[in-house]
């Protein structure tokens, strides 16, 4: 590194434990996995309307917050037994795939100690409103400084949600040795034009980007497509959010 106090005043930090993992971590994953990026933006105005509806009904009983965090969970459960690779792992040693007959969902989450990854396991055993109790515990885990080792390890796929904070879309890094990652961004209404170009009207919808990173070597473009697709299927289809509730 240069010596930048030639330039000006300057001040030096320690890196505390959890960023120097993370900043390693980081580093070999961005290294080791050939990283491809497929953005979707899904027209969730059903789901949104539907949420907020249980969301209302959920509080009055003392139940947890109903986000759309837990749907995109379900959702991405129901993709990954469809399409299953994205649940894997590539064991480059040994030149084997690891296929995972359990789905353990990292959701990223951030810390006064910086970023953390703790782990929903068996995320497809679980309803809607499960999902939203268990993503409750886990933030108030993490908040509260208790999320130990154990809760970071295992994960099979991981989503990170950048909703609340703003921002239309962004590149996530694949937190290694799992072999795709799903980001979300901000909701916004947004105009939606209904119909096709000789007949169609415009109604206001509630659009979210996401992004989906996966790991080249195990799965192409066109497997991503799907996977999203499917994603996509399940969060538009208000019979099936209904049947997971």
């Amino acid at each position: 590194m240069p010596d930048f106090s030639q330039f000006g005043p300057v001040r030096r930090t320690a890196l505390q434990s959890i960023r120097k993992a993370t900043a390693r971590h980081m580093a070999k994953a961005w290294a080791e996995i050939p990283h491809v990026m497929l953005e979707e933006r899904i027209d969730l105005t059903g789901l949104e309307r539907r949420r907020k509806r249980h969301a209302m009904a959920l509080v009055e009983k003392g139940g947890p917050p109903l986000t759309l965090l837990p749907f995109v969970v379900k959702a991405v459960t129901i993709a990954l037994k469809q399409h299953p690779r994205f649940n894997a792992s590539l064991d480059m040693v040994r030149e084997e795939i690891v296929e995972k007959d359990y789905i353990h969902m990292g959701i990223a989450m951030d810390s006064d100690r910086g970023l953390l990854v703790p782990v929903l396991r068996d995320a497809d055993r679980l309803g809607i409103v499960e999902l939203a109790a268990a993503l409750k515990e886990l933030s108030e885990r993490v908040r509260a400084g208790k999320a130990g080792p154990a809760d970071l390890k295992g994960g099979t796929f991981s989503i990170t949600n950048m909703g609340a904070l703003g921002g239309t879309g962004f590149f996530p890094i694949i937190n290694y040795p799992e072999s795709a990652i799903l980001g979300m961004g901000r909701g916004k209404i947004e105009p939606v034009i209904i119909g096709d170009l000789d007949h169609y009207h415009v109604e206001a919808g509630f659009i979210v980007p996401f992004s989906l990173s996966f790991d080249h070597r195990l799965n192409d473009g066109a497997d991503a497509a799907r996977f999203l697709s499917t994603v996509r299927s399940v969060l538009t289809d208000p019979d099936a959010m209904a049947l997971t509730m």
